[in-house]
């Protein structure tokens, strides 16, 4: 565990704060002679390098290779975040350009896609949202003949949003049935969620109440179904700006961005991880190893929940990105954009 803060000296806190400064810009081992040079502290290297030594001893400082620099190791880092980051609020360009992707109109999926996206490109970290997991009301379905075997289930929400899914069809489906189909399906199960939908289809065809011909009546029953099954599987987290997690600084440990695109392709557990960070409000910050998900890649994700109708909590916003992420500029985003998503649920 890290010391408090309020035991380290004035002279060790600015010297902490320069290094954690020095390699959060540039992802290099910062040595005494920067330190001295740019600090402005009036200490000697040699003065320098004695207190970096006694912080590499209480395992806030660490020495990479044979370099002369120093490094904050994981457990300086959360002592920084914890006790000794002076947050910079985010600009009224950085806030102009989040509220203008959450407040596009269309399928709210969408605008939490370009606002992850968003979040990406100015944290130059990749975004991370968890979907809020809420059961559409549906406004229509249709169905289109693909081949004679095979056919394509059209569903429109009442968000505005659609769904393809291509289904098999019925041996000797006829176009006027496909319409029939549709018909029935869009008089009957409009407004209805997809599982107040099943359930009603179910109880009809059980007490043959469905005026449908046979290959109607199947054609209905397997859409229902195939959509059921596939929405079951479909994934609720979106993760946008990967590519921003390998820069010219991560060139140089190739094989730690393997890891963390490895676990970024885990998306169930990146998504329990976040997850996890539905309970309360403030933002919370796994750093590193504090988080076995991450103990290869040594990455770093902030996270934050956001409420909709209600104040309950609907999805969960974030980045991720190596652990030496600007943290003092990134928090402070990350907490803008969730209270922007809060307004768009709102």
């Amino acid at each position: 565990m890290a010391p408090p803060v309020t035991e380290l000296t004035d002279r060790a806190r600015d010297i902490f704060r320069a290094v954690v400064d020095g390699y959060v810009e540039n992802g290099m081992p910062v040595g005494s002679k920067t330190i001295a040079a740019a600090s402005g502290l009036n200490l000697s290297p040699a003065s320098i390098r004695g207190v970096m030594q006694e912080l590499e001893e209480l395992g806030l400082l660490a020495s990479p290779h044979t370099s002369a620099g120093r490094i904050p190791t994981e457990r300086g880092l959360r002592l920084f975040v914890d006790g000794m980051m002076q947050a910079l609020e985010p600009s009224a360009e950085e806030r102009a350009a989040i509220e203008a992707r959450a407040g596009a109109g269309g399928p709210v999926e969408e605008a939490l896609a370009a606002t992850t996206a968003a979040l990406s490109g100015l944290s130059a970290c990749a975004g991370l949202v968890l979907v809020p997991k809420r059961e559409l009301a549906l406004r229509s379905i249709g169905f289109v003949a693909l081949s004679p075997t095979q056919g394509m289930a059209v569903i429109v929400s009442e968000d505005g949003s659609v769904e393809n899914r291509v289904i098999r069809l019925p041996a000797g489906m006829s176009p006027s049935a496909l319409v029939e189909a549709g018909n029935y399906m869009t008089a009957t199960l409009g407004g209805l969620t997809l599982a107040e939908a099943r359930a009603r289809i179910e109880r009809e065809m059980a007490e043959e109440r469905a005026m449908l011909d046979g290959a109607a009546r199947a054609l209905v029953e397997q859409g229902l179904v195939v959509w059921s099954e596939d929405g079951a599987r479909r994934p609720v987290l979106i993760v946008r700006g990967q590519g921003r997690l390998i820069d010219a600084a991560a060139a140089a440990d190739l094989e730690r961005v393997r890891d963390l695109l490895d676990d970024l392709d885990g998306k169930q557990e990146i998504a329990a991880l976040l997850d996890s960070a539905r309970a309360g409000d403030a933002t919370r910050i796994f750093i590193g190893a504090e988080n076995k998900l991450f103990a290869l890649s040594g990455s770093s994700v902030i996270a934050r929940p956001f409420r909709g109708p209600g104040g309950r909590v609907v999805g969960v916003v974030g980045v991720i990105g190596p652990t030496r992420l600007n943290y003092a500029r990134v928090v402070p985003m990350v907490d803008f954009t969730a209270a922007t998503l809060a307004r768009r649920m709102g």
